[in-house]
């Protein structure tokens, strides 16, 4: 019962600590598989992520399986959808239409940061030890409840190669 209690204790100042930090930017190095979560321009939280099964160079059309390069928006949440929470990405751009408009394909679209896929959240330890989302950026049920919790809607992210 002690360590219980120490343990909720522990667990509700995370959480007291973690919303009193605003995440103002969002930076994701795919080559080393992690996401940054930056408030004045210091590193308050690093989680490691994983990406679609073709993670090398820019998303270029849907069905790629890759997870695009560049700047965008986290425009809205989504508590609801096959996976545990999901973060909204303002993935394609004008420039990522206007790139597969040229090609003569669909930019695709629907990137999300989120969870593991509903059902399966005792399974992180082998899921994110390897690329498998469609595109998005993958992280644990735990870790999303931490983001879901620090970044608000309209926050920057930037993804790196």
């Amino acid at each position: 019962m002690k360590y219980t209690v120490l343990l909720i204790a522990f667990l509700f100042s995370n959480i007291c600590i973690a919303t009193s930090e605003e995440v103002d930017y969002v930076i994701v190095n795919k080559s080393e598989k992690k996401m940054y979560l930056l408030s004045g321009g210091l590193k308050i939280r690093e989680y490691n992520v994983v990406f679609g099964e073709n993670p090398k160079g820019h998303k270029l059309q849907e069905g790629d399986k890759r997870t695009p390069e560049g700047r965008y928006i986290l425009d809205y949440k989504k508590k609801e959808s096959a996976f545990y929470k999901s973060i909204h990405i303002s993935y394609p751009n004008q420039d990522d239409i206007s790139s597969a408009k040229a090609r003569g394909v669909n930019a695709g679209g629907s990137i999300m940061i989120h969870g593991q896929k509903n059902g399966f959240s005792s399974m992180s330890w082998v899921s994110q030890r390897f690329n498998w989302t469609k595109g998005c950026i993958a992280v644990t049920n735990f870790e999303m409840d931490e983001i879901w919790y620090l970044i608000k809607e309209g926050t920057p992210i930037e993804i790196v190669p």
